[in-house]
C-alpha cells in the first residue's frame, strides 16, 4: 500500500427555499436534490459502513440552511406526494422510453421506500455516521454568505459563523470543528473570527495554499496552520478534475444520463397544467443519455442503465489507479505522509451526475484492491501533527480564483445593500440586544438579514438563470429586515400579525442571537 491517503470532501448545500407553495420551483430544487443526491448518498455511506470488507471515510459539509430544510416538518410531509406524482408521470411516457422509465421508476421507488424506512430523518443518520467514524461533519456560514464581501462589518461575518455553529450543534448534537467556507472564499484575518467561533480547520482552493506566506514546503499535499491557529487544506486539482469536469471528465461519458433533457420540457402544456404547473420546467425525470456532448438535446439517445453501470465500474477503477500513482510519486519527495484532498459539491453526485452515488459506492468497494486508504480531515489532524506555520492567501474556488463571480456588473448592486443593512443591525443590536422588549423583533430581523446575504442569489444573478427568483428573494428579505428595524427605531407597537407572518415563513435558526451583532468597537 502506498504511503498517504485520499480525503473525499463533499459540500452539501441549498439556500433556504421553503415557500409553502407545493408547486414552487424553489422547493422543487430541494426535493430533486433530496431524491437524486442526499438520500442516495446517505444510503451509499450506510451500506459501505455495513460491509465487512470496506472502510468508508469521508468529510461532509452540511450547510445550516440545508439542515433547516431537512428538519422542516412541512417539507418532510410533502416529499412523499411529490415523489408519487413523478412515479405516476413515468407511467405515461411513449413506448420507446418505457425501459428507461421503468428503471428510473424502480430507482425512485427505492428512494421513497428508504425515505419511509428512515422516517424522513436524514439528520440523525448522518450524525450516527459521524459517531461511528465514517463521516466528519462540517458546518458552513449560516446562509452561505460570501464572507469576503461582508468583511466591511466584521460583526456580520461573526454572526454568520456563530449562527452556523449554534444551529449545527442544535441539530447534529455536537459542535462542528471544521467549516466549509462558502465558495472556499478566504480573506486575511478571517481565521481569527473562525477560531473565536470554535472552528479549527477549513478547505481552500489550491492557490489559497500555494500562494500562502511563507510558501508551504509540501504544497497542497499537507495542511498548513495559520498564525492564528487554524488549519487549512488545499484542493488537489489532479484528484478532482476527472470527476469535476463535465466535458473532459467522467460525467461527460456518452453512456451516462443527460442532465438537461427532462420530461418537463417534453410534456404538453395541458399535461403540465393538469399537475398544477403553468409552464414547462424540469421535473427531475430524465430518460436520455449524453450520447455525444455536441448532440442536440432532441437527438439524444435513450438511456441504457446496463451500459452506464459498466462504465461506473471502469471509471472508479481508473480514478483509484490515478490516486495510487499520485501517492506513490509523492512518497519519494515528502518526509511526511502525503494527503490528497478532493473536494466537491455534494450535489454533483446524483443530481448533476446521475451515476455519481454509484461511483462513490464503487470507490469504497474497489479501494482495498487498489490499496487506497480514505481518511477524514479531522483524522489527518489528530495525534498533534507538526504543521507548517503559514498564512493562506485570499482566494476562492470560483471562476478566476477570487471574487469576480460574486462581484460584477450583474450583482454588485447588492453589496452596498448588505452593508447598509449590516450597519443598521449592528447599531440596533448594540443598543437593544439585551433589551427583552425588542428581542423577538431583533431575532427575526437577524434571520431576514442572514437570508438576504445568501451568496446563492448573487450566483444566480451572475449565471443568468431564474434571476427573477433571486431578485425577489433579496428584495423580500431586505424589505422585511427594514420593516422590523423601523419598528424598533420608531418605538411603535409592532404588528403581531406581520411579525407572526415573517416568523412563520422564515422560520429557521430558532437559537439566533442578536448579541452576535453587537459592535466589536464598543
Amino acid at each position: 500500500m502506498p504511503k498517504g491517503q485520499l480525503a473525499l470532501v463533499l459540500h452539501a448545500h441549498l439556500p433556504y427555499v421553503r415557500s409553502g407553495d407545493p408547486f414552487s420551483l424553489e422547493e422543487d430544487w430541494y426535493f430533486q436534490a433530496l431524491m437524486e443526491c442526499y438520500l442516495p448518498l446517505l444510503k451509499v455511506l450506510e451500506e459501505a459502513h455495513a460491509a465487512e470488507d470496506q472502510s468508508p471515510r469521508a468529510t461532509l459539509g452540511l450547510s445550516p440552511t440545508l439542515l433547516s430544510l431537512f428538519a422542516d416538518e412541512d417539507l418532510t410531509t410533502r416529499f412523499s406526494s411529490w415523489i408519487s406524482l413523478r412515479l405516476d408521470l413515468l407511467e405515461e411516457v411513449p413506448s420507446n422510453l418505457s425501459r428507461a422509465a421503468n428503471h428510473l421508476a424502480k430507482r425512485i421507488q427505492k428512494q421513497l421506500d428508504y425515505w419511509k424506512y428512515i422516517d424522513g430523518d436524514l439528520i440523525s443518520r448522518f450524525s450516527f455516521l459521524q459517531k461511528v467514524g465514517v463521516l466528519d461533519l462540517l458546518t458552513c456560514a449560516a446562509t452561505h454568505g460570501y464572507l469576503p464581501l461582508l468583511r466591511e462589518h466584521p460583526e456580520a461575518v461573526r454572526a454568520q459563523l456563530l449562527t452556523a455553529v449554534r444551529e449545527h450543534s442544535r441539530l447534529i448534537g455536537s459542535p462542528p470543528l471544521g467549516i466549509w467556507l462558502p465558495e472556499c472564499a478566504y480573506y486575511e484575518g478571517l481565521d481569527k473570527l473562525m477560531l473565536e467561533a470554535g472552528l479549527r480547520y477549513a478547505v481552500l482552493d489550491g492557490h489559497g495554499l500555494l500562494h500562502a506566506s511563507p510558501r508551504p514546503r509540501y504544497g497542497l499535499y499537507a495542511p498548513i496552520c495559520s498564525k492564528n491557529g487554524v488549519a487549512f487544506f488545499g484542493r488537489d486539482s489532479e484528484s478532482t478534475f476527472p470527476v469535476w469536469s463535465s466535458k473532459e471528465g467522467y460525467p461527460g461519458d456518452s453512456t451516462y444520463r443527460e442532465f438537461h433533457r427532462d420530461l418537463g420540457w417534453d410534456f404538453s402544456e395541458d399535461k403540465l397544467k393538469s399537475i398544477g404547473l403553468n409552464e414547462p420546467r424540469p421535473l427531475g425525470l430524465k430518460l436520455h443519455r449524453v450520447t455525444e456532448m455536441s448532440t442536440p438535446l432532441e437527438d439524444k439517445k435513450v438511456y441504457e442503465p446496463d451500459l452506464a453501470r459498466s462504465r461506473v465500474i471502469e471509471h472508479a477503477r481508473d480514478y483509484l489507479k490515478g490516486r495510487r500513482t499520485q501517492l506513490s510519486q509523492l512518497t519519494f519527495s515528502m518526509e511526511s505522509s502525503p494527503l490528497l484532498v478532493a473536494p466537491f459539491d455534494a450535489e454533483l453526485f446524483g443530481h448533476w451526475w446521475f451515476e455519481g452515488p454509484e461511483f462513490l459506492a464503487e470507490l469504497f468497494r474497489q479501494a482495498p484492491k487498489e490499496n487506497i486508504s480514505f481518511t477524514r480531515l479531522i483524522d489527518s489532524l489528530s495525534g498533534s501533527p507538526r504543521l507548517q506555520l503559514s498564512d493562506p492567501s485570499p482566494s476562492s474556488w470560483g471562476q478566476g480564483g477570487y471574487h469576480h463571480y460574486w462581484l460584477n456588473e450583474s450583482n454588485s448592486w447588492v453589496i452596498p445593500e448588505w452593508s447598509k443593512a449590516s450597519k443598521a443591525m449592528i447599531d440596533s443590536c448594540s443598543r437593544f440586544a439585551v433589551d427583552s422588549e425588542n428581542q423577538r423583533v431583533l431575532k427575526q430581523a437577524a434571520r431576514e438579514l442572514l437570508l438576504a446575504q445568501s451568496s446563492d442569489w448573487s450566483f444566480i444573478l451572475r449565471a443568468g438563470t431564474t434571476t427573477q427568483i433571486a431578485k425577489d428573494r433579496i428584495y423580500r428579505h431586505l424589505g422585511r429586515f427594514w420593516s422590523l428595524i423601523d419598528l424598533i427605531d420608531s418605538r411603535e407597537d409592532y404588528s403581531e400579525s406581520l411579525l407572526s407572518k415573517f416568523e412563520l415563513e422564515d422560520c429557521l435558526f430558532p437559537l439566533v442571537e442578536p448579541g452576535d451583532w453587537i459592535s466589536l468597537r464598543s
